[in-house]
């Protein structure tokens, strides 16, 4: 498995639904937390407004695989 890093774009394994994420949802790690163990990510809108910014353990998150795609959705209103 592939050590996630700071910038790097993950895909999230499980809906958080108080912030309106799903799994498969895609983000980027903005700080790395107890060496791995968990990460700060920003999901962020295709016009690039942050729709939120969560602190994740390693099990609600994975690395991309180069042969996915994004995909788009749009958010619940709130």
């Amino acid at each position: 498995m592939k050590t996630i890093r700071e910038h790097d774009r993950v895909v999230l394994t499980a809906n958080i639904p108080a912030e309106g994420l799903e799994a498969g949802d895609v983000g980027t790690v903005v700080h790395v937390y107890n060496d791995g163990h968990a990460y700060e990510v920003e999901f962020v809108t295709l016009d690039g407004h942050t729709a939120a910014v969560v602190t994740l353990e390693l099990n609600h998150v994975r690395g991309v695989n180069r042969r996915e795609m994004t995909h788009a959705r749009e958010l619940a209103a709130a």
